[in-house]
């Protein structure tokens, strides 16, 4: 595919383009959340444990994954798991630990809300090459990197 020509911009309204979606991702996640009676914490815990997919994810793992601490995921489990969204399972491997698996009922709920949107995003990236996905691939990936590492030190974690 031919990349199509894009307006130029600047770091500052590549930055300001960023935070209108992050403000609208954020708006749009407690919505969703409010929806399907979550809090926006454990919306995106049971997103993780979603995309873990039949890799299933430990409580550690969750906490690592969502910033919080095992202790946070404890209560975050205790709701989805009374919310009707996830079950614990033994660990085959270590009997101390579980393992967190969806509910297919409740992962049914969730694609039903996001997969329109993201059908419509699929569509969006129809306009860019596989080299500007790449791009942007990229640059998301490493923003997140910079984003989590800066939430550590906000916490003052080392």
């Amino acid at each position: 595919m031919q990349a199509k020509p894009r307006p130029s911009a600047s770091p500052a309204q590549a930055l300001m383009a960023m935070d209108h979606l992050i403000a609208t991702a954020m708006v749009g996640q407690q919505e969703i959340a409010a929806k399907v009676g979550l809090n926006v914490t454990d919306l995106t815990c049971f997103g993780y444990v979603l995309e873990a997919g039949e890799n299933l994810l430990t409580a550690g793992d969750l906490a690592v994954r969502a910033h919080v601490t095992t202790g946070a995921v404890t209560g975050i489990l205790n709701r989805l798991e009374r919310a009707g969204y996830v079950t614990r399972r033994p660990d085959p491997t270590d009997r101390r630990r579980v393992r967190v698996a969806a509910r297919p009922d409740a992962e049914g709920r969730i694609r039903e809300i996001y997969e329109p949107y993201y059908a419509k995003l699929a569509e969006l990236f129809g306009d860019y090459s596989a080299a500007e996905i790449a791009v942007l691939t990229d640059w998301f990936t490493r923003a997140s990197t910079l984003a989590a590492a800066h939430l550590d030190d906000l916490r003052g974690d080392k």
